[in-house]
């Protein structure tokens, strides 16, 4: 095993996650004709028409919020509004302004000090593919007959009646032609995609089903390719699972850390959750108490090495799942533990656009809606809340790279320490709907004459015969202390 060696930015990071087609529309892009309305529901097929001039230009608006890093679902020329059909990829889709609009998005977003990363789709690619199209248009004859795992002929690539495609495609979808990666010309066409990004200036790949291409070399060189070209740049794979296979210092950097997602819906959202909208590779959700969340998340903290941990993509929904408030039923409190426990565990909180504003949004293509910019339509209290609790991870060291110790556990009572030698943060939840009282435990973290203040509000707390004592905590609530004086140094 490797050591795992990962980009140090990563653990500073703020990341929101965009769908390009849904969230902003710059007049300097051409548009053709037959856009949905921008405010409509989205549909499966439908466009919308956003594109990354749209998004350049929302750039304050990013900063004003406290993201330091976007990551874009694909933005390659597809004839999918979602882009994981890839045509081209080599080329940004000119619906999205083109290569010129990514230049600019990169140029402006690296001088307000935000990163950027892409979505590689590498295990399968689309019916335009001009080496599939190529097969589609020679049969038997064509020369890209090995690019793709071809079973039999007559293809039948378009028709919807119930018969196989006559090649593998990703879960059976005849639109998406699993490539053939054991051929040496697409392992070779894939790293030099890779490379060309990387070189053009992007800070890293979100990896899409990358589980599906079942071949530890493969990855082990994208790896190389990647990292020669930039040390730096951010490799976060999308397994749902158990990743340890893939973090082990020779694959990727992280993976998006759905088993966070889980956690947080079983405790945060718990018997409120509408179970119709759990979706994905999450397994059974089931509503939590205290310890059972607790368990979760010392068993996430411990499966990887500490680089990888404190690496990790920690999000609460995405363009694949409905959104956390909406899986709550509008409940904003859920919301609001959640975002706060987000924001202060290890790892690297992905915000999905339109959640810092309350926009709800059930199962794809709903979780897909267009950003709203007309502001009257805001959750302007959410939007607040979100700011500040970003700015209180910003402000504070041991919230990115702080040990994160278990100090209480009972009930619908958690709390917990993130803590290095010059800084402790006390961090408590009542997820429950009654206000409860607590004596919260800080041996091996604080000792006795340590002075807390909560950072939001004027109340304190001193530890006494190691507890913070009568710890009042109002149904739904979270809060924050911070050590402010040492006991030793009254």
């Amino acid at each position: 095993m490797e050591t795992l060696h990962t980009p140090a930015w990563v653990r500073d990071a703020i990341f929101y996650q965009i769908f390009p087609d849904r969230y902003a529309r710059s007049p300097r892009v051409p548009k053709p004709t037959n856009l949905e309305p921008w405010e409509s529901a989205p549909t499966p097929l439908g466009f919308k028409g956003g594109d990354l001039l749209g998004v350049a230009e929302q750039i304050g608006y990013l900063r004003d919020l406290g993201v330091t890093a976007l990551y874009f679902t694909p933005v390659f020329q597809s004839t999918a509004n979602h882009r994981y059909h890839t045509h081209d990829y080599v080329r940004v889709d000119p619906l999205l302004g083109g290569d010129a609009a990514l230049r600019e998005l990169l140029d402006v977003a690296h001088r307000n000090d935000m990163r950027v990363v892409l979505d590689g789709v590498f295990n399968h690619a689309s019916r335009g593919f001009f080496q599939f199209n190529h097969i589609l248009e020679n049969g038997a004859q064509s020369l890209y007959l090995d690019w793709f795992h071809v079973r039999s002929f007559p293809l039948n690539a378009y028709a919807d009646d119930g018969h196989p495609p006559g090649y593998d495609a990703w879960w059976n979808l005849k639109a998406l032609p699993k490539f053939n990666t054991s051929n040496p010309a697409v392992r070779d066409y894939i790293f030099r995609v890779a490379r060309h990004w990387i070189d053009f200036g992007i800070d890293g790949w979100r990896l899409d089903v990358p589980s599906e291409i079942d071949d530890d070399p493969f990855w082990r060189e994208f790896r190389r390719v990647v990292k020669e070209g930039n040390q730096d740049a951010y490799i976060v794979g999308e397994i749902w699972g158990p990743a340890e296979r893939w973090l082990r210092g020779d694959m990727f950097d992280a993976v998006m850390n759905y088993g966070f997602t889980k956690a947080c819906i079983e405790f945060f959202i718990g018997k409120r959750g509408d179970a119709s909208l759990w979706q994905g590779g999450y397994g059974d959700v089931l509503p939590c108490d205290a310890i059972g969340f607790a368990a979760q998340i010392e068993t996430l903290l411990s499966r990887y090495p500490s680089a990888a941990t404190h690496t990790m993509l920690n999000l609460l929904d995405s363009h694949d799942t409905a959104r956390f408030v909406t899986i709550a039923r509008g409940d904003e409190a859920a919301m609001r533990l959640a975002t706060l426990m987000q924001m202060t565990y290890p790892g690297a909180p992905c915000i999905y656009y339109g959640d810092e504003i309350g926009l709800p949004g059930g199962r794809d293509p709903d979780s897909r809606r267009a950003m709203p910019w007309d502001r009257r339509q805001w959750d302007t209290d959410m939007q607040a809340y979100v700011r500040k609790c970003i700015a209180l991870r910003r402000a504070h060291p041991a919230l990115r790279t702080g040990a994160f110790t278990v100090l209480y556990a009972e009930g619908m009572v958690f709390a917990f320490a993130r803590h290095t030698a010059e800084e402790v943060l006390v961090v408590l939840f009542n997820a429950g709907d009654r206000l409860q009282v607590a004596n919260i435990g800080t041996a091996g973290v604080l000792t006795d004459g340590d002075v807390l203040k909560d950072v939001w509000s004027p109340q304190s707390a001193e530890v006494t015969r190691g507890y913070m004592w009568d710890m009042v905590l109002p149904p739904r609530s979270g809060m924050v202390y911070q050590l402010i004086r040492r006991h030793d140094a009254a």
